[in-house]
């Protein structure tokens, strides 16, 4: 017997839910964050007590509300279905994140009580923290691929390309003869040197 969740499921998969509605409300919930923590549309106002409140927040709403529906727009129209690359990417980047926390789980055992405290020392260190920025950047990266989201940037792209034999035969034959030219060219220049001419001061300080 089937379960209800998976009942529940299929059902909000029947209606889109997946497709548009949560990808929406996650994009405009970012858009909206974003737009709070710049303050581009916001200002502040100290009230009566001394405390400094943000006013104009309708602007960051609207802001958000109409990004969020111009990204999900293009799927839509495009007849783009997102979901199953979309759950992929979100499930898999949930998979690298209970790795990370067992294995913080298991240094706990380790290192002192203050386990935040104690990383956040470490990795102000030296480049500790630029290295684990540029291994973060290049998981998500893997897992944007992986996930098959990559299809949406590059897909209309090539798509878009129409090349035929002649013409790829003609970029591989160019590229064939400018390589050795720039190898040439560099060549030429690196090994040219210039000697100063008799009676100029460069002349005289040579001797």
């Amino acid at each position: 017997m089937v379960d209800v969740f998976t009942l529940v499921i299929r059902k909000l998969h029947d209606m889109g839910a997946f497709n548009f509605l949560f990808p929406f409300m996650l994009t405009t919930a970012i858009f909206y964050g974003l737009l709070r923590k710049s303050k581009i549309f916001s200002t502040t106002r100290e009230t009566k007590e001394g405390k400094v409140i943000e006013v104009s927040q309708g602007v960051n709403s609207v802001v958000a509300l109409v990004a969020g529906f111009m990204v999900w727009a293009y799927p839509v129209l495009q007849g783009v279905d997102v979901q199953t690359q979309l759950s992929a990417f979100f499930m898999q980047g949930m998979i690298v994140t209970l790795i990370f926390v067992v294995g913080l789980m298991i240094l706990s055992m380790f290192v002192p009580p203050d386990l935040p405290k104690h990383l956040q020392e470490q990795f102000l260190k030296g480049n500790t923290l630029g290295i684990v920025l540029l291994i973060a950047v290049a998981v998500g990266i893997v897992i944007f691929v992986t996930s098959g989201l990559i299809n949406m940037i590059v897909g209309p792209v090539f798509s878009g390309i129409n090349l035929s034999n002649d013409s790829v035969l003609t970029v591989v034959v160019l590229g064939l003869l400018i390589v050795p030219l720039i190898f040439i060219f560099r060549g030429g220049e690196g090994g040219t040197q210039t000697t100063p001419a008799k009676g100029t001061e460069e002349g005289k300080g040579g001797k």
